[in-house]
């Protein structure tokens, strides 16, 4: 479940775009990229019917064709999960006292129907300067950059200072699943202690054009949780109907839970967020974001902001109906009815407090409301944005996007930053890859990542990572 800020318009986009020139060719070490992410994203890793095992093991054996050792390499997978392994990488330092850097991301897809897609989803497709694919963007991009990277510096001979260790896990995309990053944090502690960790979390924004606005770094982000409302009831013969009917009610709490909305809340970095951008969006988006950022209490401000779907999930707790099962038989009343309620928690704000609104908002007895498995513990407070953090960002940012601001950002969704940051690993967001206004479809229809959003992240990070490796 990738937390990309910008999950706007999940639909995608439902035709296809027409073919055009693709730009130019691709330089070798590009071109040897590409067949690297191609590999991954073809690699079939949904719940349902894929395997992040194998996926791993594909990464593994291109590590190893570039020189990594058995002893560098740490798959794993958990007993009773097969097909949800993943795998730690380790490029030694030459420093013992320096501590390690973690390169975090997740291999796992969202489910994706073939008949829904324009496109096969498991097929990368390069069309109208963009790929296009189930993971293309969430999260196999920033995944085959990490491998990319280790195996750049293998192949250089790059001696970094501190270790640098990589980790791919699966289960971030499904809350019941088997986590990976949670196994590592629990289970294998040790292999990935770091210093701080890199994750995906936040990229760029682009313009209606293509032109970056801004490029985002991850300052903390929002608790998910699932809840469950549930009515039961004797039922009986559909010939003998009654107003106390278990689907009834569950439409009618669920009804009022969507036409509420959470109190407006805010941290440092939604402030600065909200001041900063408004300037760069321009037009009344722009102007209610910079009169919002100077009166939180500002209604009329917030309701024009709240009309972007990414920006209104920074701005409060968010609940949304995401499944609905209910009744037996077509010619019986329903003797149940559950629906489950998808919540973005903002942060300060307590599982059981918004349990207790969901239940006061359904206003219903026969309802009743009940709190699904936590996936992670609730993070206290995002890691400081420290200048040994910050420093090599802008530096990386100005080369390849100068004059493009760094602004701070409040996810909306929820990251794997979630196992290691209560574990004391301070783990940022950042990817430096740039998504269109929409969200690029990412979770819906037709994902895809624009070509030179890739190429370029890709350059980004690899020259991040190499300059956080040498620090002490």
């Amino acid at each position: 479940m990738r937390s990309i800020l910008w999950m706007a318009g999940l639909a995608g986009l439902l035709s296809p775009v027409l073919a055009v020139a693709e730009g130019p060719a691709a330089r070798p070490d590009q071109a040897a990229f590409h067949a690297l992410y191609k590999e991954l994203v073809e690699t079939n890793t949904t719940l349902s019917s894929g395997s992040c095992t194998a996926a791993a093991g594909k990464m593994a054996d291109r590590l190893k064709a570039a020189g990594f050792t058995d002893a560098d390499l740490h798959p794993f997978a958990a007993s009773g999960h097969p097909a949800e392994g993943g795998l730690v990488a380790v490029l030694k330092g030459t420093d013992p006292k320096a501590r390690p850097m973690l390169l975090l991301a997740h291999i796992d897809v969202v489910e994706a129907k073939r008949e829904d897609w324009a496109r096969d989803p498991f097929t990368l497709i390069e069309e109208g300067g963009y790929f296009y694919a189930r993971g293309s963007s969430d999260d196999k991009a920033e995944a085959s950059v990490w491998v990319d990277t280790l195996i750049r510096f293998k192949q250089e001979g790059f001696h970094p200072r501190r270790d640098v260790k990589m980790a791919l896990t699966c289960g971030e995309e499904t809350a019941s699943a088997f986590n990976g990053a949670g196994y590592l944090a629990t289970h294998e502690r040790d292999l990935i202690d770091a210093a701080f960790a890199l994750n995906e979390g936040a990229g760029g924004r682009l313009d209606e054009t293509g032109k970056p606005i801004a490029l985002n770094i991850e300052a903390g982000e929002k608790f998910p949780q699932d809840y469950r409302l549930e009515v039961t009831n004797p039922g009986g013969h559909s010939s003998r109907p009654s107003k106390d009917n278990a689907i009834y009610h569950l439409a009618g709490g669920l009804v009022r839970i969507g036409q509420y909305d959470f109190p407006l809340e805010y941290t440092d970095a939604t402030k600065t967020f909200l001041a900063k951008m408004g300037p760069l969006v321009g037009g009344d988006m722009g102007a209610a974001m910079t009169a919002l950022a100077k009166d939180g209490a500002d209604a009329k401000a917030a309701a024009v902001v709240e009309t972007d779907a990414g920006y209104n999930g920074m701005l409060h707790t968010t609940c949304v109906a995401t499944m609905l099962d209910g009744g037996h038989a077509t010619n019986a009343l329903p003797q149940r009815a559950r629906a489950n309620i998808n919540c973005r928690i903002f942060p300060g704000t307590t599982v059981e407090q918004v349990r207790g609104k969901l239940e006061e908002l359904v206003a219903d007895p026969k309802v009743k409301v009940t709190i699904l498995g936590a996936r992670s513990e609730v993070t206290k407070a995002p890691p400081p944005l420290t200048p040994q953090i910050m420093k090599p960002i802008e530096t990386m940012a100005a080369k390849i996007w100068p004059g493009v601001p760094i602004i701070p950002v409040l996810t909306a969704g929820a990251t794997d930053g979630a196992f290691l940051s209560p574990v004391g690993i301070p783990t940022y967001g950042v990817s430096g890859m740039f998504g269109d206004p929409d969200g690029n479809g990412v979770h819906g229809l037709n994902e895809r990542i624009r070509v030179k959003s890739l190429y370029d992240g890709r350059d980004f990070l690899y020259g991040l990572v190499k300059i956080y490796a040498m620090q002490p």
